[in-house]
Protein backbone atom coordinates (compact mmCIF):
# COMPACT_ATOMS: atom_id res chain seq x y z
CA UNK A 1 0.00 0.00 0.00
CA UNK A 2 1.25 3.45 -0.93
CA UNK A 3 0.79 6.17 1.67
CA UNK A 4 1.38 9.90 1.36
CA UNK A 5 1.84 11.95 4.53
CA UNK A 6 1.73 15.71 4.40
CA UNK A 7 1.08 18.66 6.67
CA UNK A 8 -2.43 20.07 6.21
CA UNK A 9 -2.50 22.91 3.69
CA UNK A 10 -5.21 25.44 2.99
CA UNK A 11 -6.63 24.99 -0.54
CA UNK A 12 -3.40 23.22 -1.61
CA UNK A 13 -1.47 23.39 -4.89
CA UNK A 14 -1.40 20.86 -7.72
CA UNK A 15 1.63 18.88 -6.55
CA UNK A 16 -0.07 18.23 -3.21
CA UNK A 17 -3.20 16.97 -4.97
CA UNK A 18 -1.12 14.84 -7.36
CA UNK A 19 0.65 13.15 -4.45
CA UNK A 20 -2.72 12.49 -2.85
CA UNK A 21 -4.10 10.98 -6.06
CA UNK A 22 -1.05 8.70 -6.43
CA UNK A 23 -1.50 7.21 -2.94
CA UNK A 24 -3.81 4.55 -1.53
CA UNK A 25 -4.13 6.56 1.69
CA UNK A 26 -3.39 10.22 2.44
CA UNK A 27 -2.49 11.19 6.03
CA UNK A 28 -2.80 14.76 7.24
CA UNK A 29 0.26 15.34 9.44
CA UNK A 30 -1.49 17.48 12.04
CA UNK A 31 0.86 16.47 14.87
CA UNK A 32 3.76 18.71 13.79
CA UNK A 33 4.39 22.31 14.77
CA UNK A 34 2.64 25.21 13.13
CA UNK A 35 4.83 27.10 10.65
CA UNK A 36 4.40 30.86 10.47
CA UNK A 37 4.32 32.17 6.89
CA UNK A 38 4.02 28.64 5.55
CA UNK A 39 1.24 26.97 3.58
CA UNK A 40 -0.77 25.61 6.48
CA UNK A 41 -3.06 28.64 6.69
CA UNK A 42 -2.66 30.38 3.35
CA UNK A 43 -2.47 29.97 -0.41
CA UNK A 44 -2.70 32.04 -3.59
CA UNK A 45 -5.36 32.65 -6.21
CA UNK A 46 -5.01 34.52 -9.52
CA UNK A 47 -6.71 37.89 -9.87
CA UNK A 48 -6.80 40.59 -12.51
CA UNK A 49 -3.98 42.25 -10.54
CA UNK A 50 -1.85 39.11 -10.30
CA UNK A 51 -1.45 36.42 -7.64
CA UNK A 52 -3.11 37.20 -4.30
CA UNK A 53 -2.66 35.57 -0.92
CA UNK A 54 -5.66 34.26 1.00
CA UNK A 55 -4.52 33.98 4.63
CA UNK A 56 -6.53 32.50 7.49
CA UNK A 57 -5.76 34.47 10.70
CA UNK A 58 -4.68 32.28 13.61
CA UNK A 59 -3.60 32.38 17.25
CA UNK A 60 -0.41 30.33 17.58
CA UNK A 61 2.69 30.47 19.76
CA UNK A 62 6.09 29.02 18.91
CA UNK A 63 5.94 25.23 19.25
CA UNK A 64 2.15 24.93 18.98
CA UNK A 65 1.07 21.78 17.17
CA UNK A 66 -1.10 22.28 14.11
CA UNK A 67 -3.95 20.35 15.73
CA UNK A 68 -3.99 22.87 18.59
CA UNK A 69 -3.88 26.10 16.56
CA UNK A 70 -7.04 28.19 16.94
CA UNK A 71 -8.43 30.69 14.44
CA UNK A 72 -8.94 34.38 15.07
CA UNK A 73 -12.73 34.19 14.96
CA UNK A 74 -13.08 37.94 15.50
CA UNK A 75 -11.95 38.54 11.93
CA UNK A 76 -14.46 37.96 9.08
CA UNK A 77 -11.83 36.10 7.06
CA UNK A 78 -14.27 33.55 5.59
CA UNK A 79 -16.48 36.21 4.01
CA UNK A 80 -13.43 38.00 2.69
CA UNK A 81 -11.97 34.86 1.14
CA UNK A 82 -15.23 33.86 -0.52
CA UNK A 83 -15.69 37.39 -1.85
CA UNK A 84 -12.12 37.46 -3.17
CA UNK A 85 -12.57 34.11 -4.90
CA UNK A 86 -15.84 35.20 -6.51
CA UNK A 87 -14.29 38.48 -7.67
CA UNK A 88 -11.35 36.62 -9.21
CA UNK A 89 -13.27 33.71 -10.72
CA UNK A 90 -16.84 34.90 -11.18
CA UNK A 91 -16.36 34.67 -14.95
CA UNK A 92 -14.46 31.34 -14.83
CA UNK A 93 -16.15 28.46 -16.69
CA UNK A 94 -16.76 26.34 -13.58
CA UNK A 95 -17.45 28.98 -10.94
CA UNK A 96 -21.21 28.40 -10.95
CA UNK A 97 -20.75 24.63 -10.66
CA UNK A 98 -18.62 24.97 -7.50
CA UNK A 99 -20.02 28.15 -5.94
CA UNK A 100 -22.57 26.58 -3.60
CA UNK A 101 -20.23 23.91 -2.21
CA UNK A 102 -17.51 26.47 -1.65
CA UNK A 103 -19.99 28.78 0.09
CA UNK A 104 -21.02 25.92 2.39
CA UNK A 105 -17.39 25.29 3.28
CA UNK A 106 -16.90 28.92 4.31
CA UNK A 107 -20.22 29.06 6.16
CA UNK A 108 -19.18 26.41 8.70
CA UNK A 109 -18.22 27.77 12.16
CA UNK A 110 -14.49 27.01 12.10
CA UNK A 111 -12.56 27.43 15.35
CA UNK A 112 -9.35 25.45 14.75
CA UNK A 113 -6.91 25.42 11.87
CA UNK A 114 -6.39 21.68 11.32
CA UNK A 115 -10.06 20.81 10.67
CA UNK A 116 -10.42 23.81 8.36
CA UNK A 117 -7.33 23.05 6.28
CA UNK A 118 -8.20 19.36 6.06
CA UNK A 119 -11.77 20.18 4.99
CA UNK A 120 -10.60 22.72 2.40
CA UNK A 121 -8.13 20.20 0.99
CA UNK A 122 -10.71 17.38 1.07
CA UNK A 123 -13.27 19.51 -0.76
CA UNK A 124 -10.76 20.61 -3.38
CA UNK A 125 -9.42 17.09 -3.90
CA UNK A 126 -12.87 15.55 -4.29
CA UNK A 127 -14.07 18.34 -6.58
CA UNK A 128 -10.99 17.78 -8.75
CA UNK A 129 -11.65 14.03 -8.92
CA UNK A 130 -9.24 12.60 -6.32
CA UNK A 131 -10.85 9.59 -4.61
CA UNK A 132 -8.05 8.43 -2.29
CA UNK A 133 -9.28 8.32 1.36
CA UNK A 134 -7.62 10.41 4.05
CA UNK A 135 -7.25 10.51 7.82
CA UNK A 136 -5.47 12.72 10.39
CA UNK A 137 -2.20 11.56 11.92
CA UNK A 138 -3.61 12.51 15.34
CA UNK A 139 -6.05 9.58 15.03
CA UNK A 140 -3.26 6.99 14.76
CA UNK A 141 -1.79 7.15 18.29
CA UNK A 142 1.77 7.73 17.04
CA UNK A 143 3.87 9.76 19.47
CA UNK A 144 7.35 10.32 18.08
CA UNK A 145 8.92 13.78 17.80
CA UNK A 146 11.75 12.61 15.55
CA UNK A 147 10.82 13.55 11.95
CA UNK A 148 11.86 10.24 10.40
CA UNK A 149 10.66 8.15 13.32
CA UNK A 150 7.24 9.78 13.12
CA UNK A 151 6.88 9.05 9.40
CA UNK A 152 8.05 5.44 9.71
CA UNK A 153 5.68 4.85 12.64
CA UNK A 154 2.75 6.31 10.70
CA UNK A 155 3.55 4.10 7.70
CA UNK A 156 3.65 1.04 9.92
CA UNK A 157 0.44 2.06 11.70
CA UNK A 158 -1.53 2.04 8.45
CA UNK A 159 0.21 -1.00 6.92
CA UNK A 160 2.04 0.87 4.17
CA UNK A 161 4.88 -0.75 2.21
CA UNK A 162 5.63 2.38 0.13
CA UNK A 163 6.01 5.96 1.31
CA UNK A 164 5.45 8.77 -1.21
CA UNK A 165 7.81 11.52 -0.09
CA UNK A 166 7.97 15.13 -1.20
CA UNK A 167 10.70 16.27 -3.50
CA UNK A 168 12.61 17.79 -0.58
CA UNK A 169 11.99 14.87 1.76
CA UNK A 170 15.64 13.83 1.83
CA UNK A 171 16.51 17.09 3.58
CA UNK A 172 14.85 16.08 6.83
CA UNK A 173 14.51 12.28 6.89
CA UNK A 174 16.83 9.29 7.07
CA UNK A 175 15.91 6.99 4.17
CA UNK A 176 17.83 4.06 5.71
CA UNK A 177 15.32 3.85 8.53
CA UNK A 178 12.53 3.26 6.02
CA UNK A 179 14.56 0.50 4.39
CA UNK A 180 15.17 -1.11 7.79
CA UNK A 181 11.41 -1.06 8.41
CA UNK A 182 10.71 -2.70 5.02
CA UNK A 183 9.24 0.46 3.49
CA UNK A 184 10.12 1.63 -0.01
CA UNK A 185 10.49 5.40 -0.52
CA UNK A 186 9.56 7.18 -3.74
CA UNK A 187 10.33 10.90 -4.12
CA UNK A 188 8.02 13.22 -5.97
CA UNK A 189 9.56 15.09 -8.91
CA UNK A 190 6.46 16.97 -9.96
CA UNK A 191 6.55 18.94 -13.22
CA UNK A 192 3.96 21.70 -12.99
CA UNK A 193 1.57 21.52 -15.97
CA UNK A 194 0.62 24.60 -17.96
CA UNK A 195 -3.11 25.11 -18.52
CA UNK A 196 -5.45 27.88 -19.64
CA UNK A 197 -5.90 30.61 -17.02
CA UNK A 198 -7.62 33.97 -16.82
CA UNK A 199 -5.88 37.31 -16.41
CA UNK A 200 -2.84 37.20 -18.65
CA UNK A 201 0.32 35.08 -18.61
CA UNK A 202 0.39 31.70 -16.90
CA UNK A 203 1.23 31.73 -13.17
CA UNK A 204 2.30 28.39 -11.58
CA UNK A 205 2.10 27.22 -7.96
CA UNK A 206 -1.32 28.64 -7.19
CA UNK A 207 -4.02 26.93 -5.18
CA UNK A 208 -5.56 24.03 -7.08
CA UNK A 209 -8.74 26.09 -6.93
CA UNK A 210 -7.46 27.98 -9.98
CA UNK A 211 -7.31 24.81 -12.07
CA UNK A 212 -10.65 23.51 -10.79
CA UNK A 213 -12.60 26.68 -11.57
CA UNK A 214 -11.05 26.92 -15.02
CA UNK A 215 -11.19 23.27 -16.11
CA UNK A 216 -13.72 21.41 -13.97
CA UNK A 217 -13.90 17.70 -14.79
CA UNK A 218 -10.60 17.84 -16.68
CA UNK A 219 -8.71 18.95 -13.55
CA UNK A 220 -7.51 15.52 -12.43
CA UNK A 221 -6.11 14.59 -15.83
CA UNK A 222 -4.36 17.96 -16.11
CA UNK A 223 -2.80 17.95 -12.65
CA UNK A 224 -1.60 14.37 -13.07
CA UNK A 225 0.26 15.28 -16.24
CA UNK A 226 3.00 16.43 -13.89
CA UNK A 227 3.38 13.04 -12.15
CA UNK A 228 6.95 11.82 -11.76
CA UNK A 229 8.50 9.66 -9.03
CA UNK A 230 12.10 8.59 -8.42
CA UNK A 231 13.85 6.25 -6.01
CA UNK A 232 16.62 8.79 -5.45
CA UNK A 233 16.04 12.35 -4.16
Amino acid sequence: MRVAIHQPQYLPWLGYLAKWAAADLFVFLDTVQYEKNGWQNRNRIKTADGARWLTVPVHAHLGTRVAEVSLDVDQPWAKRHLRAIETAYGAAPYWRAQRDELARLYARPWERLAPLTAASAEWLARAAGVTTPSRPASSLAVDDDDPTGRLVALCLAVGADTYLAGGHGARYMDAKRFTEAGIRVLYQAYAHPVYAQQHGDFVPFLSGLDLLLMHGDESLAILRRGDAWTEEP
